[in-house]
C-alpha cells in the first residue's frame, strides 16, 4: 500500500510523461487547487487588461475629437446642446455637467458661478476617474499574490515528493524528478500570471495619470473662459 502511494506521488512505475496535462493529472489535490485557481487568475487578468487596453485606445480618441470640436465652436452653450446624449466619453460626461451647472448658476455673481462649477468639474472628475480605473486592484492582487500562491503549491507538491521518497526508501533523480517537476509547474504558472498583470497595472496607471492630466488642463482652461 505504501509502495502505491508512493508510486502516485513522484511517479514511480515508469511514468516519464512531462506534459502539462500529465503534470497536473498527478499532482496532489491541493497543488491542483492552486493550478486551477492560477489558471483562472490569469484569465481574468487577461481578459481585464484587453478590456483597459481597448478602453483608453477608445477614450484618448474621442477626448481628443471632443478638444477639437470644442475649440471649433462657437460658444460652449451650442456645443454643449450638440453633444449626444449617451456616450462614454470620460470629457464629454465631465463638461456636460459643468455645463449644466453653469447654465443653473446664470442668475448667480461670477465669482460664486466659478466656484461652483469648479466644485462640479472636480467632483465629476474623480466619478470618471474611479469609472476607468476600476477593477486597477484586481490587476495588483493577481501580480502580487500570484506568485506566492505558486510558491504554496510548490513547496505542498516537494513536501509529498519528500515523504513518498522517504517511503518508497529510494532517491535516484528518476524517482524524484516526476514530482519536483509538478511542484514547480506551479511557481511556473505563477509567475506566468503575475508578469503580465504588474506590467499591464503599472502602464495602465500611467494612462490614467496622463489621460487625466489632459481633463484636468482643460477643466482649467474652461474655467479660464467662463
Amino acid at each position: 500500500m505504501e509502495q502505491d502511494i508512493a508510486a502516485q506521488v513522484v511517479g514511480l512505475g515508469g511514468s516519464s510523461d512531462f506534459t502539462l496535462w500529465s503534470l497536473f493529472m498527478r499532482a496532489d489535490f491541493v497543488v491542483k487547487f492552486v493550478i486551477i485557481l492560477l489558471i483562472v487568475s490569469s484569465i481574468f487578468s487577461w481578459a481585464l487588461i484587453f478590456d483597459k487596453f481597448k478602453l483608453f485606445k477608445n477614450i484618448n480618441k474621442s477626448t481628443e475629437d471632443f478638444e477639437k470640436k470644442f475649440w471649433k465652436a462657437k460658444s460652449a452653450e451650442s456645443f454643449n446642446n450638440s453633444l449626444p446624449s449617451n456616450t462614454n466619453d470620460p470629457a464629454t460626461l465631465i463638461f456636460k455637467a459643468a455645463m449644466t451647472e453653469l447654465i443653473k448658476t446664470k442668475r448667480q455673481s461670477s465669482v460664486i458661478q466659478s466656484a461652483r462649477v469648479q466644485r462640479i468639474l472636480e467632483i465629476a472628475t474623480d466619478t470618471e476617474l474611479k469609472k476607468v480605473e476600476k477593477n486597477f486592484t484586481y490587476l495588483a492582487t493577481i501580480g502580487s499574490t500570484a506568485p506566492f500562491i505558486g510558491l504554496f503549491g510548490t513547496v505542498w507538491g516537494i513536501m509529498n515528493s519528500f515523504q513518498s521518497i522517504a517511503i518508497s526508501r529510494n532517491t535516484s533523480l528518476a524517482i524524484v524528478a516526476p514530482g519536483i517537476a509538478e511542484a514547480l509547474f506551479a511557481t511556473a504558472l505563477g509567475l506566468l500570471a503575475a508578469i503580465p498583470a504588474v506590467v499591464a497595472y503599472n502602464k495602465f496607471n500611467s494612462d490614467s495619470r496622463r489621460y487625466f492630466s489632459k481633463i484636468e488642463n482643460f477643466s482649467k482652461r474652461f474655467l479660464s473662459i467662463i
